[in-house]
């Protein structure tokens, strides 16, 4: 028994007590609206090319996350020198890649809540 508990702990431990923390910042819609109004920042949608079709934020670029070439991509699309505003359609998608590009040296802003958010927010950007 005392063996069944001390693995039952070890897992739960590994699962959440080992969380690396978050390297890139979280925004709400407004403060993704406010950061976007900058020209200089960069604007990636991270959802499929059927997705990114359908409506996307304005001046954004489009390059599927789960892509095999999406780092390759990015660095031959983005300026590290420069901000990335980031989303996905809920959210999930763009913190992974938000995480993808802030490893490879990018400063990242995700939108939470994704495009879905911003729909429902009303915003046309």
């Amino acid at each position: 028994m005392n063996l069944l508990f001390t693995s039952i702990m070890f897992l739960l431990s590994s699962l959440f007590g080992c969380q690396q923390p978050k390297n890139y910042t979280s925004l709400s819609t407004a403060e993704f609206e406010s950061l976007i109004k900058d020209e200089h920042v960069q604007r990636l949608d991270v959802r499929t090319a059927a997705e990114y079709s359908e409506d996307h934020i304005a001046k954004s670029i489009n390059i599927n996350v789960f892509d095999s070439s999406f780092v390759s991509l990015a660095d031959s699309l983005l300026n590290k020198e420069v901000p990335v505003a980031i989303y996905c359609h809920s959210g999930h998608r763009s913190k992974q890649a938000a995480s993808i590009l802030a490893e490879e040296g990018y400063t990242v802003y995700e939108l939470n809540g994704g495009f879905a958010a911003w729909q429902r927010a009303g915003k046309k950007e």
